[in-house]
């Protein structure tokens, strides 16, 4: 009987429906835990529960609002954006893959869980599972955090599945190849052309680097990468970084500043690609196409465009394909053909010695 095997794609969440009263839920799961916010319990909780959940549910609600698709009454569907991508993502990767492989979507945060995605696969009999975190870059804040939460909802079970993990992928060739693929056929689409290209990065504090987190280190390579293989796009090109929460000092440049910068610069025409990010979410449906690009046109800007994350685009699917392939199923597949060939052998060998 051939063996059957399972594909998670994980990535961070989003509340079950654009209210405050979910955001607050969704909210709290994710701001406890010590990887997003590292600073101790008996400091951050009081901060957490007395100040932000009471605050940034309602206005996080009106950004979540902007981007959620509504159906034809007008109502909300029940799944955010990056949720509903999501499942197409794992939909598409499950027709791409032979039979005997079953994929599931995850969230860290929110639902699907982790565990769900987990129950589900082996109710289907599969007994070895590749875990794909949709961070092309590492950091502790996004992959590791996956890592702890797979540790901790094995930790209960009293069968524990062979499990296989993929650290990163920032300078996967068919990934890098994706991403320019989908700028390229952007940027064909424009009827002006760019004065700039900004490459937007997901930000991360400082303090994280400092403590030997490789993040930096990874969006910087992938940057690298996608610059050369789009060396005949002859326009600036510079890499930043988005999404900055709190007080401390993130990494630098910070995408908004740079924009009013180029603003201010005669820089008036801006295109912006965001690789570190596997599908479209708040943080690019909201703060960069509709906050940023307003405070870029305030600022003196005339045309921003964003090019759309690689979603369940074709070509993306193709590069999931062969991350799977080549890292999360190749050795076990290896080791079920050379058992084969030993079956075989000791088969025959027994027939012939009768």
């Amino acid at each position: 009987m051939t063996e059957r095997y399972g594909i998670i794609l994980v990535n961070l969440g989003s509340p079950s429906a654009p209210t405050p009263k979910a955001l607050r839920k969704y909210l709290a799961q994710f701001l406890s835990d010590r990887r997003v916010i590292e600073l101790h319990p008996m400091l951050w909780r009081p901060i957490l529960h007395g100040v932000i959940l009471r605050t940034r549910p309602a206005k996080s609600a009106k950004a979540y609002q902007k981007i959620w698709r509504r159906d034809a009454q007008g109502n909300f569907i029940s799944d955010a954006p990056l949720i509903e991508i999501s499942r197409a993502q794992a939909a598409k990767l499950q027709n791409a893959l032979p039979q005997n492989i079953y994929v599931e979507p995850a969230m860290r945060y929110g639902q699907p869980s982790i565990k769900h995605a987990l129950d589900a696969l082996e109710a289907k009999g599969c007994k070895k599972i590749g875990v794909l975190p949709m961070y092309p870059q590492y950091a502790g804040a996004t992959v590791a955090t996956v890592y702890d939460e797979l540790s901790r909802v094995i930790s209960k079970r009293a069968n524990v599945p062979s499990i296989r993990f993929l650290r990163d992928y920032h300078d996967n060739p068919k990934y890098i190849s994706a991403v320019c693929h989908s700028f390229r056929q952007h940027l064909t689409g424009l009827d002006w052309k760019p004065d700039h290209i900004l490459f937007s990065f997901h930000g991360l504090p400082i303090s994280n680097i400092e403590k030997g987190d490789t993040y930096a280190e990874e969006c910087r390579k992938s940057y690298e990468l996608m610059c050369t293989e789009l060396s005949d796009v002859k326009i600036d090109k510079q890499i930043t970084f988005q999404s900055r929460f709190g007080p401390k000092e993130w990494l630098k440049p910070y995408t908004l500043d740079t924009l009013k910068q180029l603003a201010a610069r005669k820089k008036h025409k801006v295109l912006v690609i965001t690789p570190g990010f596997s599908t479209d979410s708040l943080e690019t449906l909201e703060e960069l196409s509709i906050h940023a690009k307003k405070e870029f046109i305030d600022a003196g800007g005339e045309e921003l465009s964003l090019v759309p994350c690689l979603n369940a685009q074709d070509v993306h699917i193709d590069a999931l394909t062969h991350l799977t392939k080549q890292h999360l199923l190749s050795g076990w597949q290896k080791t079920e053909n050379t058992e084969e060939k030993i079956r075989v052998i000791f088969h025959t060998n027994s027939q012939s010695s009768l």
